[in-house]
């Protein structure tokens, strides 16, 4: 799963989604910034939405606070996501569980930065 588009995801470097997303980059991801402010953020250029991103998404990267995740699920969903992945405290069981009743693999609570450092 090659592309991300990451909720939240600024041109803040004291935000967890900044490093995060450059890491992701650094090991060959395509990242794509989703935040309200469409910021073109390590180069790439952002989106207001998820339904505004005109390529297709494997995963959703949540750094985003627990109440926006239920609509964002849906969101995921319908541009065709293979992958959810909810960032460490952002807790959304219910929107989990939609996520994979439609087929999304679905990651909560957890960091893909951590995850690549584990080797």
């Amino acid at each position: 799963m090659k592309t991300w588009a990451i909720l939240g995801l600024s041109n803040n470097p004291d935000r967890a989604a900044f490093s995060v997303a450059a890491l992701l980059k650094q090991k060959g991801h395509t990242i794509i910034p989703v935040h309200p402010k469409a910021e073109t953020v390590h180069g790439e250029k952002g989106y207001a939405s998820l339904e505004e991103i005109p390529q297709k998404v494997d995963v959703v990267d949540f750094f985003i606070n627990s109440e926006l995740v239920s609509r964002n699920v849906d969101r995921a969903i319908a541009i065709g996501a293979k992958a959810i992945w909810l960032q460490l405290g952002v807790i959304d069981q219910q929107g989990v569980d939609r996520a994979e009743a439609a087929g999304l693999v679905a990651i909560m609570d957890r960091c893909p930065a951590i995850e690549y450092n584990k080797g």
